[in-house]
């Protein structure tokens, strides 16, 4: 739940006719290879693929954009949630989101950097192909790439009324073949008007049961992180390298919850109680990257990241009696250090309208956490086979692929362990009459174990709970079928989708009774897990060259069968969008509730409903606008909630900051130079899991 709430605190990270030269289209991303020649882009023109869709910006879709991510909110693409006030892209139901430029493993950071004017098209994968793995949607920003010269370019966005600030500053240069960059930007929080409310029942093995309340009192959120990038790319007709080498630091210094616990029906036995986390962490990665095409339509691709994850992190969970006496004392403090290997190979042959793609990709990482009370060592390797066929007959695509995955986990102290899985793939698409299609996408993805929860560790987490790790943990497979249709007309757009999710022996949480009256919180392979998804999302404009509306309403229905348990939860999601523009100016609103997810026993997410107006001027190079978040409400409040049998919870936790928020935002980018079109880089990896288990309430 805090990981959740700590995520959603960063956050706070056809009228007119153009034509877009796009050159050597097969080094800018179009790898069926058909050269696009002059594209006529009228509304937002958008080409489908198989495996994605390639999407022009009109030009006044890059007039009234600041960045890429403002541009990418003026697109309104399906299953994208864009916020251009906070500089936030993602998924409402989760899942992996993948950025990229020409290819190359990009953040948020770097979309923002990016001048709409250079951007070309956006390639958006809504169906990944194997390589890609787990990630639900990719996007690719295809840009031009000056020859000589460069730009520099500075984005501010700070709160007025708040300590919140999200600033940053890149550039880069260019000399024929090669091309130098630096990124580096800074972001920072500190809010004094934090709190939670909680109420939980607890049932012990003794026959008693507890059932308290938390009331919460306004406590200290502070944090800040950083975020270094230098890289260096050559490049010609035949090859390319590219070295990349980025630093992230994170710090919280304060996450501090104060309250009131008193038994239910009798008020007057009552706990003062604190819940205080901090942490640190940095995390260096240089990614080194080769590609060379070949005769015959052949592409040879290779790529190699190593990573350095350290992390530190403690809790101080007290409960005191009203006379200040201590009853319970709970203190956690973990240390971790991981290093990581990434390699991975690519091998491609188009033959005419077809294609035959297969890769070899081998992850290696041994963690060294030092808790308190133990020291957890774990060694993992997941190797990742697969092939994949795209082929075409008349109006059908069709994707044929099969991956197969091994994967290895050994813990000081214990024998390790293999697993093997096969994962295989098929994606039909049927072109229907005028611009509309369907599509039929089916698969089989192995999911591992995450790293913390594999840790044989225990930690406190109150007077009665205990987290522990399940070394026993065994990789799951997730099946999924989706089905789409699509219709484009004029400015209107639809998408209405179907999504089942079925998960034989998913990893959830659960919880058992041990002792007379303590609560073990772990997790195991359950029963199953269902997700049945359905949704409908519209949109229309640009409407007189101004303005442009979106739309859409999202059910998920989730099962959750435990080896103890069966939960059923059903969520409605609606979101709708406007953008307006006249000459320099330009308008969005964005209306949305927050998607909840249940998995095992727990519902996340829980967001109330969320507002956000922002008004902009934009002249030649700079821009300033001003927005302001949940202007009609006095309290940003998220929910979620437990059904265990043996220890429940519903709890709300607010930042009273968050709403009505008033931001500024600046943006000034100079280019100097001339551009062509840039070759891609194909490959994406990264690691970013630290390993380290963390309790909390």
């Amino acid at each position: 739940m805090k990981r959740t709430f700590l995520a959603l605190i960063l956050l706070f990270g056809a009228l007119p006719i153009t034509v877009a030269q796009v050159r050597d289209s097969t080094f800018l991303g179009d790898r069926e290879g058909q050269d696009l020649g002059e594209v006529t882009v009228t509304a937002s023109a958008m080409t489908n693929r198989i495996d994605r869709k390639l999407v022009f910006p009109t030009e006044r879709q890059r007039r009234i954009s600041t960045n890429g991510v403002d541009l990418l909110q003026q697109l309104m693409l399906p299953k994208v949630q864009v916020n251009p006030l906070l500089h936030t892209v993602s998924l409402p139901g989760g899942g992996e989101l993948q950025l990229r430029i020409n290819g190359v493993k990009a953040e948020v950071q770097d979309i923002v950097a990016l001048q709409p004017a250079d951007i070309i098209r956006i390639e958006f994968h809504d169906n990944p192909g194997l390589r890609y793995n787990n990630a639900e949607v990719v996007l690719d920003y295809i840009v031009r790439r000056p020859e000589t010269g460069g730009n520099v370019g500075v984005n501010l966005t700070d709160a007025v009324d708040a300590a919140w600030g999200s600033n940053a500053i890149n550039g880069r240069i260019n000399h024929k073949q090669s091309e130098f960059s630096v990124s580096y930007d800074i972001s920072h929080r500190d809010f004094y008007r934090m709190w939670r409310d909680n109420e939980e029942v607890f049932h012990f093995a003794n026959g008693d049961t507890r059932h308290r309340k938390e009331v919460g009192e306004p406590g200290h959120l502070e944090l800040s992180w950083q975020n270094l990038k230098t890289a260096y790319s050559y490049q010609n007709d035949q090859q390319m390298f590219n070295a990349t080498f980025r630093y992230h630091y994170e710090k919280t210094p304060h996450m501090d919850y104060h309250g009131l616990l008193y038994e239910v029906g009798d008020e007057k036995n009552a706990v003062n109680m604190i819940d205080n986390s901090s942490g640190k962490g940095y995390r260096p990665a240089l990614d080194l990257y080769y590609q060379q095409k070949m005769e015959n339509g052949q592409t040879l691709v290779f790529n190699l990241v190593g990573t350095y994850n350290s992390t530190d992190n403690a809790r101080l969970y007290q409960e005191r009696d009203l006379d200040g006496a201590l009853l319970t004392d709970v203190k956690d403090a973990v240390a971790g250090k991981k290093y990581s290997v990434i390699g991975e190979g690519i091998y491609e042959k188009k033959m005419g309208a077809n294609s035959i793609n297969a890769g070899l990709k081998h992850t290696q990482s041994h963690t060294n956490n030092k808790y308190e009370q133990a020291t957890s060592e774990m060694n993992q390797a997941d190797t990742y086979l697969y092939g994949e066929f795209k082929g075409k007959v008349q109006k059908l695509d069709y994707t044929l692929g099969v991956g197969a995955t091994r994967s290895y986990f050994g813990q000081q102290g214990t024998a390790g362990r293999e697993d093997y899985t096969f994962n295989p793939r098929l994606v039909l698409r049927y072109a229907l009459p005028g611009e509309s299609s369907i599509r039929l996408k089916s698969e089989v993805r192995n999911v591992s174990p995450a790293l913390s929860n594999l840790s044989n560790i225990e930690q406190e987490i109150d007077s009665w709970q205990i987290q522990r790790g399940n070394p026993n943990l065994k990789p799951y497979l997730r099946y999924m079928t989706e089905l789409t249709y699509e219709l484009k007309k004029g400015i209107f757009y639809g998408n209405l989708q179907g999504i089942h999710d079925y998960l034989p022996h998913a990893i959830m949480d659960e919880k058992r009774q041990e002792g007379n009256n303590k609560i073990i919180q772990t997790w195991d392979n359950q029963t199953d897990w269902q997700r049945l998804n359905s949704s409908i999302y519209m949109r229309v404009g640009p409407i007189k060259d101004i303005l442009q509306v979106s739309g859409s309403v999202v059910v998920n229905h989730f099962i959750s069968h435990g080896n103890t348990y069966s939960h059923t939860y059903t969520d409605w999601v609606y979101n709708l969008e406007m953008s307006a523009s006249y000459k320099k100016f330009m308008a969005v609103a964005q209306l949305y509730n927050g998607r909840s997810w249940f998995y095992g026993e727990t519902m996340t997410g829980g967001e109330k409903n969320m507002f956000m107006l922002m008004l902009g001027y934009k002249h030649k190079e700079m821009a300033l606008n001003a927005g302001i978040m949940n202007p009609f409400t006095d309290n940003y409040k998220q929910d979620s909630e437990n059904r265990s049998q043996y220890a429940s919870y519903k709890k709300s936790n607010y930042i009273n900051e968050s709403s009505r928020m008033v931001m500024l935002q600046f943006s000034y980018n100079f280019t100097f130079g001339r551009t062509f079109n840039s070759r891609q880089k194909w490959l994406n990896n990264a690691d970013d899991d630290a390993g380290v288990m963390k309790t909390g309430k």
